[in-house]
């Protein structure tokens, strides 16, 4: 790994990653919001954020200082379960806005165009043999099969919610430790991890960082349990 990479690995390592998006469907929607979001985060003390869009990842540059792992949500109408960054088209905006890590779908389902995986990242790492590239695992067999393919992180962001992870336990503690112990690679803790407490134990794991969103950045999810609390 070139200096420059094992700079950013150290720059998280053991550190809080707060991810800062909001969907067109979102009361938060807007790159202006998200880059106060990341700055906030930035003040709080975060050593990374996780951001969606080129237009969102642009805003927060402006005022934070901090590695980016970028994503593009886009959905593609003959694989829409794979919209995490599917195709090359977002792998290359992405890079364009010089995002230092790039999370992509690394689970085991199709891609857009019924490409798989392998084939997938084969090109792209062509394409970017210097990038930093996160794979969002739903599974064991994903996180393992993505370290093989030679992804630099491996992330458990997509933890019960595929068909075949449906129902699982989260956060997912066993396929944190498991991919750890086994994987050789880097590993973020990313999904359903709601409190300090879940964030201190998947750390305490051996975990790389912690990549925390919506218990962070998404205030109607946060009131909803509030108000939850209430009707209980």
């Amino acid at each position: 790994m070139n200096e420059r990479n094992q700079k950013i690995l150290d720059q998280v390592h053991e550190k809080l990653i707060v991810s800062c998006q909001a969907l067109p469907d979102e009361p938060l929607h807007s790159s202006f919001i998200m880059g106060r979001m990341a700055y906030a985060a930035k003040l709080g003390g975060a050593a990374g954020i996780r951001a969606n869009t080129v237009e969102d990842i642009t805003e927060i540059r402006k005022t934070v200082d901090l590695p980016v792992i970028g994503i593009i949500k886009k959905v593609y109408e003959d694989e829409p379960h794979v919209y995490i960054t599917p195709t090359m088209a977002e792998v290359d905006a992405l890079a364009e806005a010089g995002c230092e890590i790039i999370a992509m779908d690394a689970t085991c389902r199709k891609r857009p165009g019924g490409v798989d995986l392998a084939d997938f990242f084969k090109e792209v790492r062509a394409k970017y043999p210097e990038q930093l590239f996160m794979a969002d695992c739903a599974s064991i067999d994903d996180g393992m099969t993505a370290a093989e393919l030679g992804f630099d992180l491996i992330g458990t962001t997509l933890a019960g919610y595929t068909d075949y992870t449906k129902g699982a336990k989260v956060p997912p503690y066993s396929m944190i430790k498991y991919l750890i112990h086994n994987s050789g690679k880097p590993v973020v803790a990313e999904g359903n991890i709601s409190t300090p407490e879940m964030l201190r134990h998947a750390m305490d794991m051996g975990a790389w960082t912690v990549v925390v969103g919506s218990a962070i950045t998404r205030p109607f999810e946060i009131t909803k349990k509030f108000v939850q609390a209430l009707e209980d």
